[in-house]
């Protein structure tokens, strides 16, 4: 007979909670780990030049136990499993005291000792069965159950067949196909927590299930991907179009709706704060399009970046708060304006997109010279060698310069000077190859229909052999970022996309295929563009010409006869329909046998017989034929 069991409960209730705590204390005591000690190279905290040493330090800090270990899904982790924990070690507790899983023992349920007389067992069952009795009980469950107990026990200890059947398989009803007890604590049973079980059920099944599910729902149904809220596609789709210049995307950047709480001005000093830094920024601004407070807050804000105005943010903390958010999301926000640039097939505003991705990682704007990457350049130094017989504008150029005769140097220290010799080696110096080519294909023609593979090799010529590219050098970004390549294939006169992605390979030879149809007959000129996702100047941009030849003048393709022969066998599918429809035919052929022959038939079966008689005569007409060959061939 099955009965709730604390015991039974205990081991179920450890078992069950261990699934959750164990992995959980594993996954704490690993982040707490990785917060003391921080890897370096994983939260990207690498220092090649000084000019990168307070980002370095600053994401160590970030990543260390002070910081990583407040994160609201970490806290929530550790408080639900402390609680847990707590529950586990009273149940081991509990299981330490009564341990023992309920089984059928009649001496332990009259309270008897084992090998009791008959007259110490019928007196324990007398004053058990009074005890217990639902008469005495009315409503209570659990002396009902131990009313029913009672006597099961004593029947066993009494009846000659019961007691064997307890003795042999441990139950006085025989021997059973499965004995277990309910997992479930006794109290359930008891009528005085009927209405706090109803209650803690009801809470837990109609409000809290459902309340988080919802909540999952709901917040898993606003992103899309990349990550991206669905209303920032959307804004997205409204705000760009094949006409968006560079200059105007900054607040494009800025209406996405993971800004909208965030960048509500809610107090006077930070509507001051944005005043103020208006005025710093006015002069290189696109004429504000969108009026609503959120766009100019994060627009005035990116541009503070994209200027370098530290100084004046230097004064505002929520400010520079606001803009390190705005600046951990601009990455994936810029992939999905591209996303959907390459959607709407506007290729030049997908190229503004990259290029504001490229600003954005350098902390700098459409007329500032590339040399600002350079380590500690600024307008003095960049003036310096745009200047005389040896002037440059880009940082390819001053590579090629001699060590000794390069400008801008004059007032560096040695440190300085050694900061600049490491980022030239650093930045990349490409070279992109394209060839274009169909698989398969031994005369290298492509005709209409064919799949074209126009196949792109960048190569760094930077790195060494079996060297891989690190983080792009971006001290003024404040997080750390991959070195990638964005690779666009279409027709820049005529704003088609054929293909745009972003390639994440770090090797010294990067090999990229695309593949697409070949257009009709003509002469075609495509632009390829590869473009850093990172680093500013260091755009290549080819022409690519395609010939298509009319798919009419190739040989015709000829069936070659043992396929010609496959093709004509039946399917594995048809050879079982065959089957079946002559297996229902024979068996209404022989259910027709057994029929009165002047028993009229239905007109199923009628259609039936007619398939017979007509498959019948045209196996005698192939007979025939057969036979009529073979007279022939003895004529």
């Amino acid at each position: 007979m099955l009965q709730y069991d604390n015991s039974a409960f205990y081991f179920f209730a450890l078992s069950t909670i261990s699934f959750y705590i164990l992995p959980s204390w594993y996954s704490i005591f690993k982040r707490i780990i990785s917060a003391i000690r921080v890897d370096d190279e994983a939260v990207g905290a690498v220092s090649r030049t000084s000019a990168e040493k307070e980002k370095a330090e600053q994401l160590k800090k970030e990543s260390r136990a002070a910081n990583t270990l407040k994160s609201q899904g970490f806290l929530i982790n550790l408080g639900i499993t402390s609680v847990l924990t707590l529950i586990f070690i009273w149940l081991l507790i509990s299981v330490s005291q009564d341990g023992q899983v309920n089984s059928f023992d009649p001496f332990s349920i009259l309270q008897i000792d084992a090998g009791a007389d008959n007259k110490t067992i019928k007196k324990a069952y007398r004053s058990l069965s009074l005890k217990y009795h639902p008469d005495k009980n009315p409503g209570d469950r659990a002396a009902e159950a131990m009313f029913m107990m009672v006597s099961k026990a004593y029947e066993a200890l009494t009846d000659e067949t019961a007691r064997e059947n307890w003795e042999k398989y441990g139950n006085p009803d025989g021997k059973q196909s499965l004995e277990v007890s309910i997992g479930l604590p006794s109290f359930l049973l008891d009528s005085k927590n009927r209405n706090l079980v109803l209650v803690a059920y009801l809470l837990f099944m109609v409000v809290l299930i459902p309340y988080f599910v919802w909540r999952y729902y709901s917040d898993s149904s606003k992103y899309g991907e990349k990550n991206v809220m669905y209303d920032t596609y959307s804004w997205f789709h409204h705000a760009l179009n094949e006409n968006s210049i560079v200059k105007a995307l900054p607040e494009v950047l800025a209406g996405s709706a993971e800004f909208r709480k965030r960048n509500i001005p809610k107090t006077a000093e930070q509507k001051q704060a944005i005043a103020t830094l208006m005025n710093a920024v006015r002069s290189s601004m696109q004429k504000p399009k969108f009026n609503h407070p959120v766009c100019v807050k994060g627009n005035v804000l990116m541009h503070a970046h994209l200027l370098r105005q530290t100084d004046v943010l230097a004064k505002m903390e929520q400010e520079k708060d606001d803009l390190k958010y705005m600046l951990r999301m601009a990455p994936s926000l810029i992939d999905a304006m591209i996303s959907v640039c390459k959607h709407q097939d506007a290729l030049q505003t997908a190229i503004n997109c990259i290029e504001l991705g490229q600003y954005v990682t350098q902390a700098m704007w459409v007329k500032d010279s590339p040399l600002l990457q350079i380590p500690h350049f600024t307008a003095e130094e960049v003036s310096q060698c745009e200047k005389g017989a040896t002037k440059v504008s880009t940082i390819k150029e001053y590579c090629a310069i001699p060590e000794n005769e390069r400008k801008g140097l004059s007032k560096f220290s040695d440190q300085q000077k050694k900061d600049v010799r490491d980022f030239l080696k650093i930045f990349p110096d490409i070279t992109v190859e394209c060839k274009v080519f169909v698989d398969d294909d031994e005369d290298d023609q492509v005709y209409e229909n064919d799949l074209v593979t126009v196949q792109v090799k960048i190569t760094r010529n930077n790195l060494a052999d079996g060297e891989k590219a690190g983080l792009t050098h971006a001290p003024k970004f404040p997080f750390p970022k991959r070195e990638a390549f964005w690779i666009i294939l279409g027709q820049l006169k005529e704003g088609k996309i054929i293909s745009i992605e972003k390639v994440l390979n770090p090797n010294k030879n990067v090999v990229h295929q695309i593949k697409f149809m070949a257009p009709p007959k003509g002469t075609y000129h495509f632009d390829l563009v590869v473009k850093s996702d990172g680093y500013v100047g260091i755009d290549e941009t080819q022409r690519v010409e395609m010939v298509t030849l009319d798919s009419s003048s190739l040989p015709e393709y000829k069936v070659h006869p043992d396929d010609a022969v496959l093709d004509d066998e039946p399917t594995l599918f048809e050879e079982m329909l065959n089957a079946h429809i002559e297996k229902d035919s024979d068996d209404e052929d022989e259910d027709s046998d057994h029929e009165d022959d002047d028993q009229p038939k239905s007109a199923a079966a009628k259609k039936k017989e007619q398939l017979r008689k007509a498959r019948q005569g045209a196996d005698d007409d192939d007979d025939s034929d057969s036979d009529a060959e073979e007279v022939y061939a003895d004529k």
